[in-house]
C-alpha cells in the first residue's frame, strides 16, 4: 500500500492503495496491483487537497472495476461532504461520462472499494489544480495512443508520479520517442520534468527514425524500438531560448579525495587519477584507493556556471568498473558546500547510476545547480 505523513496536501489510507504520490499541484494514485486484477474486499481512501484558490481537475486514465448493479460491489466515489457534492458511483457500467473532470472543489475524497470479484484492472487517476489547466486532458499520458495535436509544437502539464505508472517508452533524451510512448513517463526520462513536482513540457511531433536505442536516465529504463511514423521531442525552456543550454560544460580542472595507484599482473604502473575522469577518456578511468570511505570526485567548471545535469559512464569493458550510486553536492567558492536535494527539503537526493562498465547514465537535476564547484 502507499501512505503518506498527515502534514502533506494529500494523504491515502486503506489496503487496497497502490502507488501514489500527491502534491500540492498535482498527483497520481492507482488501485493495488494495477494494472493486474485489483483485490477482493479491499478499499482506499484518498485525499486531494489543493492550494487556497484553486480547485481541482481530475483525469481518469482508466476506471476497470467488475460491473455490478449500481456499482455496489466495486466502486469509486468522488465526493466533498462539506460541500455536499458527488461524482460517481463508477464501475465498468458505469464509467465517467467524459477522461477530465473539471470540478470547483478545492477538496476532493476519492473512494475505493472491493468485494469479491474475478475481473478487473482497478483504476488510474491523476490531478491537477486549475493553476495548471493548458493540455491537462493530454499532459497524463498512459495510453498507447496519446494523440496530441497536430500542431509540431505543443505544451501540457504532466502531473507528479508518472514515472512508476504502467506503460512502456523507447528511445532516449537525444534521439526522441516513438510516439506509442508514454508521454509524461518519457518527460521524466528525458529529464525535463522531476517525477516528484510534475509540469510543464513543451514537445514537438517529428518525422520517426528507424531504430530508437535504449537508455537508463532519471531512474527509468527505456527499450530498443523499431520504426514509428513520428517520434516525440522535448524541449526545455532554456533550449527555447538558447540552443547551447544541452552543451557539454568545460572543467577546468578535477579533483579527488583519493586515487588509485595499480600495479598490474606485469609489474606495470597504472595512475587513476582524477584528471582520467573526463567522459571522452579513453582506457582506463578515475578510482578512488580501493580502501577509502566517502570517496568523491571534484570538477571545477572555472567560473559559476548553471549545470542542467549529469552524465556518467563506468571505465571501460576492459576495466570493469562503475558507480551504482551517488550523492552531489555544489559550491561557489570551494569552501562552503550545500547537498543536492532537488524538489525534496528532506533528504539529500541519491542519484542511481550506472550497471555496467559502459553504458552512459543521464541524471537531470531539477532545479539545476548553480555552482562553479560540483562534487
Amino acid at each position: 500500500g502507499a501512505s503518506c505523513l498527515s502534514s502533506l496536501p494529500g494523504v491515502s489510507a486503506g489496503s487496497g492503495c497502490g502507488h501514489t504520490l500527491l502534491t500540492p499541484h498535482s498527483g497520481t494514485l492507482s488501485s493495488k496491483n494495477y494494472p493486474g486484477t485489483y483485490p477482493n474486499h479491499t478499499m482506499c481512501r484518498w485525499l486531494l487537497q489543493a492550494p487556497p484558490g484553486t480547485s481541482l481537475l481530475l483525469a481518469f486514465g482508466d476506471v476497470d472495476l467488475e460491473p455490478s448493479e449500481h456499482c455496489a460491489h466495486s466502486s469509486l466515489l468522488l465526493a466533498d461532504p462539506q460541500a455536499g457534492t458527488a461524482y460517481g458511483p463508477y464501475c465498468r457500467n458505469s464509467v465517467p461520462s467524459a477522461p477530465l473532470l473539471v470540478t470547483n472543489l478545492s477538496a476532493v475524497t476519492v473512494l475505493f472499494n472491493s468485494t469479491s470479484h474475478r475481473s478487473g484492472r482497478g483504476l488510474l487517476l491523476s490531478y491537477a489544480t486549475s493553476q495548471h489547466p493548458v493540455g491537462v486532458q493530454r499532459g497524463f499520458g498512459w495510453e498507447g495512443a496519446l494523440t496530441p495535436p497536430h500542431a509540431m509544437c505543443f505544451s501540457v502539464y504532466c502531473p507528479a508520479g508518472c514515472k512508476d505508472i504502467h506503460g512502456d517508452i523507447w528511445g532516449n533524451p537525444s534521439q526522441g520517442y516513438r510516439d506509442t510512448s508514454v508521454l509524461c513517463k518519457a518527460a521524466v526520462h528525458a529529464g525535463v520534468i522531476a517525477d516528484e513536482l510534475g509540469g510543464q513540457v513543451t514537445l514537438s511531433r517529428e518525422k520517426g527514425i528507424t531504430l530508437y536505442e535504449s537508455a537508463f536516465a532519471n531512474g527509468l529504463h527505456s527499450k530498443r524500438g523499431s520504426l514509428s511514423e513520428k517520434r516525440l521531442i522535448f524541449h526545455k525552456v532554456c533550449c527555447l531560448l538558447s540552443p547551447a543550454c544541452d552543451d557539454a560544460l568545460e572543467v577546468a580542472a578535477f579533483n579527488a579525495s583519493s586515487w588509485w595507484h595499480e600495479v598490474d599482473t606485469l609489474g606495470q604502473d597504472r595512475a587513476w587519477v582524477a584528471e582520467r575522469a573526463a567522459l571522452s577518456t579513453t582506457g582506463h578511468s578515475w578510482a578512488a584507493e580501493p580502501s577509502a570511505k566517502a570517496a568523491w570526485l571534484e570538477l571545477d567548471l572555472g567560473t559559476r556556471r548553471n549545470v542542467t545535469g549529469i552524465i556518467t559512464k563506468g571505465s571501460s569493458e576492459q576495466h570493469d568498473y562503475y558507480v551504482t550510486s551517488y550523492h552531489v553536492s555544489s559550491s561557489r567558492d570551494g569552501k562552503n558546500w550545500r547537498p543536492y536535494r532537488g524538489s525534496s527539503v528532506q533528504e539529500d537526493k541519491l542519484f542511481e547510476g550506472n550497471t555496467d562498465s559502459h553504458g552512459e547514465v543521464s541524471n537531470a537535476f531539477i532545479p539545476p545547480i548553480i555552482a562553479r564547484y560540483v562534487r
